[in-house]
């Protein structure tokens, strides 16, 4: 367990998941993650994932644009992502539970 500067306990939750069923791909989250953790991924129609390129992408391999967790052990627990999210669709976890579940 963490204290704040105030000497008040704080305990960090990490992005666990995103649900690509509520996410609309709008790239927030993305862009005040500093830490690299989720990317941008097209989603077919029949549900699969494919890379997408900003730069060199024209949308006809998918259907949509989902986020997706690219390096989840990148994530330092700030909920930064979560703040933005128009969707509420990430699922965090308390670092104590994810340290009793690798146990």
């Amino acid at each position: 367990m963490f204290t704040r500067r105030d000497g008040k306990p704080w305990e960090p939750t990490y992005l666990t998941a995103i649900n690509a069923e509520t996410c609309i791909g709008c790239g927030r989250c993305h862009k005040v993650c500093g830490r690299d953790v989720m990317n941008l991924q097209g989603m077919t129609e029949d549900g699969e994932l494919v890379p997408f390129d900003p730069e060199d992408d024209d949308g006809d391999d998918y259907d949509r644009l989902v986020m997706v967790m690219e390096n989840p052990g990148n994530c330092i627990g700030c909920s930064a992502c979560n703040r933005v999210c128009p969707k509420d669709c990430q699922s965090f976890t308390a670092a104590s539970e994810l340290e009793s579940a690798a146990a």
